[in-house]
């Protein structure tokens, strides 16, 4: 789950800095902007939402035993049949540890960005990417997603991002980096299949393999690995509605401030 407005942002390195602050610098001051969802207001959130659909469950239970042809009859007659208040508590408690493994599991995958004038750092999970502001020719959102290229057009990264678009603009923009509303390449996309011609050698079985992985409850992180694979190869993967789309570095499209 993602929450784009809950973000914390401040100065670092000025001793300034204050949540929910957007930190600003202009290139060369030494200023860094960062950007991260709020740990604690994001598992809270998790928490509570989960006690509450605990909650529901309890009265739709209740509702489910009084139909003759409701489904899940057996679940439902045992939650009820547990006494109050016990089946209420016993209810709201699951569903809010519930919430809470949710939650942390939406902090470890949440993404954070740092902004400066020479570099950008963006961690995720357990790692982090340092990009050298010499690599970084544009940043975009596609999406849900922000995407780093490099001057050739090649995508150097392309992460999930939760945080609000406009402080991100901004952040970047104050930092002097070129930023885009979408993906100037969106249209040089080609939707893969096995056995296209146009692809790198190599790339087709990267591909294929990175269909397999994301497939896997846990291929994750090996789709990225062959994400990896594959931009070594000159090769840009996008996802999209469980297929894959590829494109090779092309000339520069319009969109761009």
């Amino acid at each position: 789950m993602r929450t784009g407005d809950m973000a914390d942002t401040g100065r670092i390195g000025s001793g300034q800095g204050r949540a929910g602050d957007l930190a600003k610098g202009e290139p060369g001051s030494g200023g860094v902007a960062v950007l991260k969802e709020s740990a604690w207001v994001l598992t809270l959130f998790c928490l509570v939402s989960g006690a509450a659909v605990g909650g529901v469950v309890t009265l739709l239970a209740e509702w489910v035993v009084r139909l003759s042809w409701g489904p899940l009859q057996g679940p439902a007659r045992l939650l009820t049949s547990v006494p109050e208040p016990w089946q209420s508590v016993g209810s709201v408690g699951v569903g809010a540890v519930l919430g809470l493994v949710v939650g942390f599991i939406a902090v470890h995958e949440s993404l954070s960005v740092r902004v400066s004038a020479d570099r950008v750092v963006l961690g995720v999970r357990d790692s982090s990417q340092d990009f050298g502001r010499d690599r970084i020719g544009l940043v975009a959102r596609d999406g849900k997603q922000l995407v780093l290229l490099g001057p050739d057009g090649m995508e150097i990264a392309r992460e999930e991002c939760g945080l609000p678009w406009a402080r991100l603009a901004e952040a970047f923009a104050a930092h002097g980096y070129r930023w885009a509303d979408e993906d100037p390449h969106l249209e040089e996309f080609r939707r893969w299949v096995p056995g296209m011609p146009g692809l790198p050698d190599g790339a087709d079985a990267l591909l294929r393999a990175r269909a397999a992985a994301r497939e896997k409850d846990a291929g994750a992180d090996d789709a990225r690995e062959l994400r990896g694979e594959l931009s070594r190869l000159g090769v840009v993967v996008r996802d999209e509605k469980g297929r894959q789309y590829w494109r090779t570095p092309g000339q520069s499209s319009q969109g761009v401030r």
